[in-house]
C-alpha cells in the first residue's frame, strides 16, 4: 500500500484529548515543525492557553472544545479544521481517562465511561477521519499503550479498553488496506509517561497512583506521533522496556502474570494518602494545561523509540530484544515453571 502522506509542514493535524500531556505535547511539537493545529478536548481554559502559545511562536492553530463520546461533538472538529484550514491530513485518536482501582472496586458505571472515552471516542474519531480522507489519503493516529497487550492490575479497566483500541485499530488497517484506501493508521504503544495522568484519573486506593517505572518523556510520544504523521507505520513502542514486555508475553505469559502480580500494584501507588477529590477527569473537566506530570521516577528519553524510526536501527533493535527475550525465557526454563 502506497500513502501519500505529505511532510509535517504541509499538514493540517488533528489532535483530540489535547490540553494536557501526549496530546499537548504532539499539539507543540506538530506546531513548531510548521504543522496547522486543530485541538480538541473538553477544557475551554486549557485549550485556549495552548492556542496561544502556538500563536505567539507564529504557529497557527485552533481549538474546538469537544467530548470524544459524543459524535457530533467531533463532526464540529471534523468540520472546523475543513472551515478553517480546507481540511485536514492527520487526525490523532489521543483522548482517554485512567482509573486506578482494582476490577471488583471498579463500578459498572466507572467502567462503562472509561470505555465510551478512550474506546468508542476513538472509533467515532477514526470512522469520521477515514471519511475526510478516504479520497486524498492521510494519516490516523490511534494511542494504544503497553497495555494494548499486557494486562495490569490495579489499571485492568484501563488495560481492556487499551486491548479493545489494539484490535480496532488493526481490523480497520486491514479493511482499509483490502479497499485499496490510501490511509496509514498506526498504534502508539506508551509505557509509563511522566504527564498528568495519575493526577487525572479516577482513584479507588487509599494512597495517591503513579505509574511503574520505567518512566519516559511525554515529548518521545509526541515525537513518535509526528513521525507516524509523516512516514506511517504499524505501530511504535514508546520505552524498550514496552517492547520487551511484548516480546516476553507473547512467549512466556505465566512470567509476565506473576510478575505483574508481584510488583506492580506496589509500584502503581506513591505511598502518600490520596489528600484530593477521588473522581478526577472522569465525568469533569480538571485543571489542564500540563504536558508533565509529576512522577517521583527518573524521567528518561526512550533511545529505543528513537533508533525504532530508523530503518536499519530498528531491525538491529529487534535482533537485540529477540535475544534478550530468548535469554529470559531460557533463564525460566532451568527454574520452575513449565
Amino acid at each position: 500500500m502506497v500513502y501519500r502522506l505529505k511532510n509535517i509542514s504541509d499538514q493540517v493535524v488533528v489532535v483530540t484529548g489535547a490540553s494536557s500531556g501526549i496530546g499537548l505535547a504532539t499539539a507543540y511539537e506538530a506546531a513548531e515543525r510548521g504543522a496547522r493545529i486543530v485541538l480538541a478536548a473538553r477544557n475551554e481554559a486549557a485549550l485556549r492557553g495552548a492556542v496561544q502559545r502556538i500563536e505567539r511562536t507564529g504557529g497557527e492553530a485552533v481549538y474546538v472544545v469537544a467530548d470524544v463520546t459524543k459524535v457530533h461533538d467531533l463532526m464540529n472538529v471534523a468540520g472546523t479544521a475543513i472551515r478553517v484550514f480546507g481540511g485536514f491530513d492527520t487526525w490523532v485518536n489521543n483522548a482517554g481517562i485512567g482509573v486506578f482501582g482494582r476490577l471488583d472496586e471498579v463500578s459498572d458505571a466507572d467502567g462503562r465511561r472509561v470505555f465510551d472515552v478512550n474506546f468508542w471516542g476513538l472509533v467515532y474519531g477514526t470512522k469520521i477521519a477515514a471519511a475526510h480522507l478516504r479520497g486524498k489519503g492521510g494519516a490516523i493516529i490511534n494511542l494504544g499503550s503497553v497495555v494494548s497487550d499486557v494486562g495490569f492490575p490495579v489499571q485492568g479497566i484501563y488495560a481492556a479498553s487499551k486491548h479493545a483500541i489494539k484490535g480496532f485499530t488493526d481490523a480497520y488497517r486491514m479493511e482499509l488496506q483490502e479497499a485499496g484506501t490510501p490511509i496509514s493508521v498506526t498504534l502508539i504503544k506508551p509505557t509509563s509517561i511522566n504527564t498528568p495522568f495519575p493526577r487525572n484519573a479516577k482513584n479507588y486506593l487509599h494512597q495517591e497512583p503513579k505509574l511503574p517505572p520505567p518512566v519516559y518523556r511525554p515529548e518521545d510520544v509526541a515525537h513518535a506521533i509526528v513521525h507516524a504523521a509523516q512516514h506511517g507505520g504499524r505501530d511504535y513502542y514508546i520505552g524498550g522496556g514496552a517492547k520487551l514486555v511484548s516480546l516476553v508475553n507473547q512467549r512466556l505469559p505465566a512470567l509476565i502474570d506473576f510478575l505483574g502480580a508481584r510488583y506492580i500494584p506496589g509500584q502503581s501507588v506513591s505511598g502518600r494518602l490520596s489528600a484530593r477529590p477521588p473522581g478526577g477527569n472522569m465525568y469533569e473537566t480538571v485543571a489542564g494545561g500540563d504536558v508533565h506530570g509529576e512522577s517521583p521516577h527518573h524521567v528518561m528519553t526512550s533511545l529505543y523509540t528513537k533508533a525504532s524510526m530508523s530503518p536499519l536501527a530498528s531491525g538491529a533493535l529487534l535482533i537485540i530484544a529477540g535475544v534478550a527475550a530468548s535469554a529470559v525465557l531460557g533463564s525460566r526454563r532451568k527454574g520452575a515453571v513449565r
